[in-house]
């Protein structure tokens, strides 16, 4: 680990475990920390820090009481434009969705402001867990115009939100604009995507158009370690 004095002892700790990993199989155990902590003369803390990035990359995966392990390769799910079914479909992925709730809202706060309505409007909340190939990726909760009776039957058969609000509803998202930011797992991503606490996420706030009138404010909560966001602009 020459190439990497002077840097911390955990970040030097960390490329040697992504060398260890590189040269693994998939699935493969790793050392135990009390193992690495004493093998590199350094605290456990320093350990599961270094792991806890590699993890967070998803070069390892580390499951409570069973150790720490070669992640296998998982796909990445690449954020464009589009709608959640639309996307993972153009990349070769099997998407779905698990309804958590859909409910009448009043619209209050930065919600009112984004979709163009007065304090106290309804609106329909849309909460659910999207998958790629059966694994939790993201947390998502859509606020939507109005009151939309039968959305949970229009979601079922079309399993597309974009989908059914143009199928059932007459409200095509024609336009988008995507506010991305960090954020760390607390309880709720912790339970509801089977993530370590602190496990970096990112944050993308939806605001999506039907013509000029804003029809979706959606925000969802990816795993970092299996999402890019891609966008393309053209310029005359």
């Amino acid at each position: 680990m020459s190439q990497f004095r002077g840097a911390p002892k955990y970040y030097r700790l960390k490329e040697h475990l992504r060398t260890l990993a590189a040269a693994g199989e998939p699935g493969s155990l790793l050392p135990t920390e009390r193992a690495l902590a004493a093998e590199f003369g350094t605290s456990r803390t320093t350990v599961r820090q270094a792991i806890g990035e590699l993890v967070a990359e998803g070069v390892l995966d580390r499951q409570q009481g069973h150790g720490t392990f070669v992640a296998y390769n998982r796909p990445t799910y690449v954020r464009q434009l589009t709608s959640f079914t639309e996307d993972a479909g153009a990349q070769g992925l099997r998407s779905s969705s698990r309804v958590l709730g859909i409910s009448t809202v009043a619209a209050e706060g930065e919600a009112a402001v984004r979709l163009e309505l007065p304090e106290g409007s309804a609106l329909t909340r849309v909460e659910r867990i999207r998958l790629i190939n059966d694994e939790p990726l993201a947390h998502e909760t859509a606020l939507l115009p109005g009151e939309l009776p039968d959305l949970a039957q229009a979601l079922e058969r079309t399993g597309s939100l974009y989908a059914a609000l143009q199928e059932s509803y007459g409200v095509r998202i024609t336009e988008a604009e995507d506010t991305v930011q960090t954020r760390l797992a607390g309880p709720d991503e912790v339970a509801l995507l089977g993530l370590e606490m602190g496990f970096p996420l990112l944050m993308v706030h939806r605001l999506g158009l039907a013509g000029d009138r804003p029809a979706e404010w959606t925000r969802s909560l990816f795993r970092g370690d299996r999402f890019r966001f891609q966008a393309r602009r053209h310029r005359d």
